[in-house]
């Protein structure tokens, strides 16, 4: 038996049939460490948006551990990568003088917006703001926080009590469920609403056409916080914009990020914060006694900017928009098979092939894999897609097709 205990998996079964070890990557090319090849379907598990094998990060990386790999960002702490990131972030942001509060990941960062958004309202003197609400199908990661808030109720099964109290969930599709839900009570209990431009992990959902618009006004109207969860849709992966929250518009109090933001090659992770709501911890005098010992670590900041120089160099944010209408175009006819109940694609770098009984998901992921195609189960029954920004048309076509003769 080994000792490896993975996450999110039946650990019998991993026992029982071995694990799927990846050995190497380059570009979107993964190998086992048997040495055989697979396109890899998910761009490791949404972020490799620069593609696998980057050699231009991993000296960053190492250069500046050379130098000093981290300190602390605590009190009047940082190191000078870390700023210079933090500048560049809040040039990028989709609110202009954003500021950047680095964490260690996307549930970090799911949970910093989380307590800065009660914070916020105890600040400004309205301490019953206590609400968090997200939606069905949603994924916010699984800290505490995360997992009270998100809309997948199997990832909340066997445990016992509340998590998190003060904690709501409406349908994922329907504008007009926020209302009612303010309506139920009061949009001076309500704290923060939060939703993933596009649901990722709960199955790959886009939102339905005007709705990101409607809830942000929604928000707006009723002086709730409106947080952006773009851990996945950001760095590129909604398509040719660097967030969604510009590519839409929606002008976030919050937003968390991660993923894209190294492109996985260190973890890492950032929530933008608006200047109003910043401005009470900024004006002297308040205390926000909330952090992690990693965040905003000088050898991940140095891997964060050396992605970034890649994606202005190789234009990548007008490559992922480009991959929006690759998958589109290759994926969408898989809709006609009888397994298939439909596909899901056509915004943002990313698709879902729902199958029609769920069931078949997990045995199915395995089926792909013996026709050279790495990738894995999202939601109930879907198949997820969001390779890395370089992969070739070729090669999104080849994936379709090998989808296709798995499929039969």
């Amino acid at each position: 038996m080994g000792s490896l205990w993975h996450g999110f998996a039946d650990m019998g079964a991993v026992e029982r049939d071995g694990a799927f070890v990846v050995a190497r990557g380059e570009g979107a090319v993964i190998w086992d460490e048997g040495g055989t090849q697979y396109l890899d379907a998910t761009g490791g598990l949404w972020f490799a948006n620069v593609g696998h094998g980057r050699r231009e990060i991993a000296d960053a990386v190492a250069a500046q551990l050379t130098q000093v790999a981290h300190y602390s960002n605590f009190g009047d702490l940082a190191s000078p990568v870390t700023r210079e990131l933090a500048e560049r972030l809040s040039a990028l942001a989709p609110v202009p003088g954003s500021k950047i509060f680095f964490t260690s990941g996307g549930s970090d960062g799911v949970d910093t917006a989380a307590k800065l958004a009660r914070r916020y309202w105890q600040e400004m003197g309205r301490p019953e703001k206590t609400i968090l609400v997200g939606r069905q199908k949603a994924y916010h990661g699984m800290h505490v926080g995360g997992t009270s808030l998100a809309g997948i109720p199997v990832n909340a099964e066997g445990y016992t009590g509340v998590f998190m109290p003060d904690t709501r969930t409406i349908e994922w599709d329907q504008a007009k469920a926020l209302s009612a839900l303010i309506e139920e009570v009061g949009a001076d209990r309500i704290a923060a609403f939060f939703a993933e431009p596009i649901i990722g992990a709960g199955g790959v959902y886009l939102p339905p056409e005007g709705y990101l618009t409607e809830v942000r006004r929604i928000c707006r109207d009723n002086d709730i916080l409106f947080v952006a969860d773009e851990v996945v849709t950001g760095f590129g992966r909604i398509g040719g914009s660097w967030f969604a929250s510009s590519r839409f518009g929606l002008e976030p109090d919050l937003m968390t990020t991660a993923k894209g933001l190294t492109s996985g090659y260190v973890p890492m992770g950032a929530v933008f914060i608006a200047p109003h709501i910043a401005e009470p911890f900024f004006s002297g005098g308040t205390w926000w006694r909330h952090g992690y010992t990693y965040g905003g670590h000088a050898g991940a900041a140095a891997a964060a900017m050396a992605n970034l120089d890649i994606f202005e160099r190789e234009n990548l944010l007008d490559a992922s928009k480009n991959l929006e209408s690759l998958l589109h175009q290759y994926f969408s006819p898989l809709a006609d098979h009888p397994r298939v109940a439909e596909v899901r694609s056509g915004l943002g770098a990313v698709a879902a092939v729902q199958l029609a009984d769920p069931a078949e998901a997990l045995p199915f992921v395995k089926t792909l894999r013996s026709h050279g195609v790495s990738t894995r189960a999202a939601g109930q029954g879907a198949l997820q897609i969001s390779p890395s920004f370089v992969i070739t048309e070729t090669q999104v076509a080849e994936m379709a097709d090998r989808f296709a003769k798995a499929l039969g």
